[in-house]
């Protein structure tokens, strides 16, 4: 009888907490803030989904060096946003930007949540001296101001989409172990964990399916903000030469190029950082709209 009862308590509230997670999202329209920044981040995907057929250009196309907005080309066409000192059309290139960003920073970021909640759950779970090993693994890189350390990275083992990756999940993981560490410790004597415990299942299995679905609400909000600092490290790490290697379009790499030419052709280097500006705005807004939903829940 104890067993059934503690079987349904774990299932109400693994199925209250998914409920839960559906209210968030619908109630999304609810939040003006939490919308606007949605539009922005759906805007910067469409974009990206449908470079190859909106980017006027070639990206890498060298056609007409130093164009100003609006200056038509012997073939007709506009540049819109003007060309950059090698003649490439930077409105092309920022669409075809939009690509390296969204992939890159989404993919950083889930890497580094993975090693990041898994560290954060052994810590918080089992305690003991994998929780003072990781602790201290932890304090150790977060000592280190994170901008040297991406550059200490990259240049020890060089600039590739990869690297930066790899570069960005050493330096953010520690933080996130530290958020879910501080979760699991109070959702582990929660009554779904003692059924858990009590029906044998693995330390694993209650972990993964007991207590990090309800430690999902802070979590996301965390990695939409995160999102935003991984789109600056990236475009940081492509203003100092230390990102994605040429030709490709990279926003950091585009201010990067052109910024000795920022008092006389402004527009080289307001476009790409506009672009960013943007697409850190949009997720903001998203984070400040999904933390106004909690609140209210």
């Amino acid at each position: 009888m104890a067993t059934a009862t503690q079987t349904t308590i774990t299932a109400d509230s693994y199925g209250s907490a998914f409920m839960r997670g559906l209210k968030s999202f619908a109630l999304l329209r609810e939040s003006w803030v939490g919308m606007i920044g949605a539009a922005i981040i759906l805007f910067w995907i469409l974009v990206a989904l449908l470079a190859p057929w909106l980017a006027p250009f070639e990206p890498n196309a060298s056609i007409q060096p130093f164009a100003r907005p609006g200056t038509v080309s012997a073939a007709g066409a506009t540049f819109w946003l003007g060309t950059d000192h090698l003649g490439r059309d930077i409105l092309s290139r920022i669409m075809w930007g939009t690509r390296t960003v969204l992939f890159y920073a989404p993919l950083a970021t889930l890497v580094a949540y993975t090693v990041g909640i898994l560290m954060g759950l052994a810590a918080g779970y089992r305690g003991g001296w994998i929780d003072d090993v990781l602790s201290r693994i932890s304090d150790i890189i977060l000592s280190f101001p994170v901008l040297v350390l991406y550059i200490i990275i990259i240049g020890v083992i060089g600039a590739s989409g990869i690297n930066i990756i790899i570069a960005i999940t050493f330096a953010s993981s520690p933080g996130i172990m530290r958020i879910v560490r501080g979760l699991v410790l109070d959702l582990r004597n929660r009554d779904y964990v003692a059924a858990a415990q009590t029906r044998g299942e693995s330390d694993w299995r209650i972990m993964l399916v007991e207590i990090l679905p309800n430690a999902r609400g802070p979590l996301i909000v965390d990695a939409c903000l995160r999102l935003g600092y991984v789109i600056i490290t990236i475009g940081v790490l492509g203003f100092l030469g230390l990102g994605l290697p040429p030709p490709d379009p990279d926003w950091g790499g585009m201010v990067n190029e052109t910024r000795h030419m920022a008092i006389a052709f402004p527009y080289m280097v307001l476009a790409p950082s506009f672009a960013i500006s943007s697409l850190i705005l949009g997720f903001n807004l998203l984070a400040d709209g999904l933390r106004e939903i909690a609140i209210r829940d």
